[in-house]
């Protein structure tokens, strides 16, 4: 297998977990576990991961300095736990879909935060994506109503919004730092912090998570497995086997197939009701992504 058949390949799994992660996550949720508890079952079970993956790869692993680490677990402490907080809290009130459609905006939120502190320049076609954007969440906000698959769709799509928001922040922080350290590093110290902030949060809050009570075998158990495993650990790696293989915008493009693996699960499942405004609001965002980042690729120097 070459190497663009294997990164391509590593992606489209990748995200095709991440798009089931939102519909298993939204099962999940608040019945066998609430937000909170959620986050740090997540979090905590990627940390043990990555900590224990980093041991038989100790030989691989970069070396960073005290300052990086630290730096690695602020990030953790404050944009991957917000990200997962505003994300759990989101699906306990909105559908897959909505949720999906907020994170796929990652890319033009990263490029409208860089517009504003000035370290990216707006291009007609950026200008264009950014608007179909905004107009496809716009949609999907205006038209979403309070049902039997949504208790409360305007406040969930803000705190989805709100995940994006956060990690797009982690993008932009975190990009000069990851150009010299290893996957498996980057992601334990990262989800170190979160788990750190995670924890405390979950016992103040109120530890709420029935499903630890259940068997081993029964549904909800075997669906925070697969949350646990697979897009909380596995997906990572899957990604940084993408980015080694493909150029930057073709793995961000993947994330398009995050909406429609939740969509087309969500309607199987009987998560969400078909709307032709969902249909319109998924099209708007995967036109925006492309633009936006299709335009982002060609402003990237080519090597001599």
């Amino acid at each position: 297998m070459n190497g663009k058949v294997k990164g391509n390949v590593a992606m489209l799994v990748s995200k095709i977990f991440s798009g089931f992660n939102e519909n298993a996550l939204r099962f999940l949720l608040p019945k066998y576990m609430n937000a909170c508890t959620g986050v740090f079952l997540r979090v905590g079970f990627a940390t043990a991961f990555f900590w224990i993956l980093s041991y038989f790869k100790r030989k691989e692993a970069a070396i960073t300095t005290k300052k990086q680490r630290l730096y690695l677990f602020l990030l953790g402490l404050f944009c991957v736990y917000g990200y997962m907080f505003f994300l759990l809290k989101g699906l306990t009130y909105t559908t897959p879909i909505s949720s999906s459609i907020f994170i796929s905006l990652q890319p033009v939120c990263v490029f409208i935060i860089c517009l504003l502190i000035k370290t990216e320049k707006a291009t007609p076609l950026k200008v264009i994506g950014i608007i179909l954007g905004v107009a496809g969440a716009g949609v999907c906000v205006l038209t979403q109503k309070t049902s039997d698959v949504a208790s409360n769709p305007v406040l969930g799509n803000i705190f989805c919004f709100g995940s994006t928001i956060v990690y797009s922040l982690y993008l932009i922080f975190s990009k000069k730092l990851l150009k010299n350290i290893d996957s498996i590093t980057v992601c334990k110290w990262t989800f170190l912090g979160a788990a750190c902030a995670a924890l405390p949060v979950a016992l103040f809050t109120g530890w709420d998570a029935p499903v630890l009570k259940l068997g081993i075998l029964s549904l909800p158990m075997l669906v925070l497995l697969f949350v646990q495993i697979f897009p909380s650990s596995v997906s990572y790696l899957l990604i940084d086997v993408g980015l080694k293989n493909l150029a930057a915008t073709v793995v961000a493009l993947y994330g398009s197939v995050i909406l429609i693996v939740a969509a087309i699960a969500s309607y199987i499942f009987g998560q969400d009701h078909f709307s032709w405004w969902q249909i319109l609001s998924i099209i708007l965002i995967i036109i925006s992504m492309y633009l936006v980042e299709s335009q982002e690729q060609k402003t990237i120097p080519t090597k001599p």
